[in-house]
């Protein structure tokens, strides 16, 4: 007759079965399409830059660092407000090309090698913006900043401007209301 087993902390003769490791990582879940997006006017912070643009339209031209660069300047922000479809007053026509003159003469003063020209529009304004690329400023360019940026709001539609110094050099900027 056999006798029964009884019930102990002895383990089974055979350890239990492991499924095997996957092969290849799961992949990340997929975005929801119904998720919310930013606001068109949110600000993102980026890794290289302080700022970067989200959900507007922009437009960045470089250039020597040259007398000559405003003019060109001031071409190439003019022809891209027109393919922008605005049509700006004569009065404003002249505040941009001055204020785009204005920036750009400051950051060629910087004494980089290269400048550029960063545009971009919302809500019937535009801010204009040049870069110096210059990481070594002298003492005096942040009194050369202010006195660019009095004559910058001198003009009717300026709504705002500003100076800072980054990384990449001084940037210079202006929002105006076409």
């Amino acid at each position: 007759m056999s006798h029964p087993v009884e019930a102990g902390p002895t383990p089974p003769s055979y350890p239990p079965k492991t499924p095997p490791p996957p092969k290849k990582p799961p992949n990340p879940p997929r975005p929801n399409p119904q998720d919310p997006k930013p606001p068109p006017s949110q600000v993102m912070p980026t890794a290289r830059r302080g700022v970067g643009m989200v959900n507007r339209r922009g437009a960045n031209w470089s250039l020597e660092s040259a007398p000559w660069a405003a003019g060109k300047a001031r071409t190439a922000v003019m022809e891209q407000l027109g393919k922008w479809k605005y049509r700006p007053a004569p009065d404003t026509v002249t505040a941009v090309e001055a204020v785009t003159t204005l920036l750009i003469g400051a950051a060629v003063a910087d004494g980089g090698t290269k400048v550029s020209v960063h545009l971009s529009d919302q809500d019937g304004q535009a801010c204009i913006l040049a870069l110096s690329h210059h990481t070594r400023l002298t003492t005096g360019a942040d009194d050369a900043g202010k006195d660019v940026l009095h004559q910058i709001t001198a003009h009717q539609p300026v709504t705002g401007c500003g100076t800072d110094t980054g990384p990449d050099g001084r940037r210079i900027w202006a929002v105006i209301t076409l």
